[in-house]
């Protein structure tokens, strides 16, 4: 298998998904995590989508990657996050 990095030139534009129960904290909190890790993160282009039976919410975060330590880190807080069901 490659290395990440020798396929991916930094600084890139990164989506990542994020699930988790659709309550009223879910899209703050997890702004303030990206937020930690990538500082320049717009939040006014996340984009939301609710599931069908509206238990859910999906975030569409895109930030601009500057390393792979840095979506390491991000992932890993993700997915040791309470409220996170799933990180893609």
């Amino acid at each position: 298998m490659p290395d990440l990095d020798s396929v991916i030139a930094y600084p890139i534009e990164f989506p990542i998904k994020v699930m988790g129960h659709n309550k009223p904290d879910f899209l703050p909190t997890m702004t303030a995590v990206f937020k930690r890790h990538a500082p320049d993160f717009d939040p006014t282009t996340t984009v939301t989508r609710t599931s069908r039976e509206g238990k859910y919410l999906s975030l569409t975060m895109t930030i601009v990657a500057t390393s792979r330590e840095q979506l390491d880190a991000l992932y890993s807080e993700l997915s040791d996050h309470p409220m996170v069901t799933m990180a893609l």
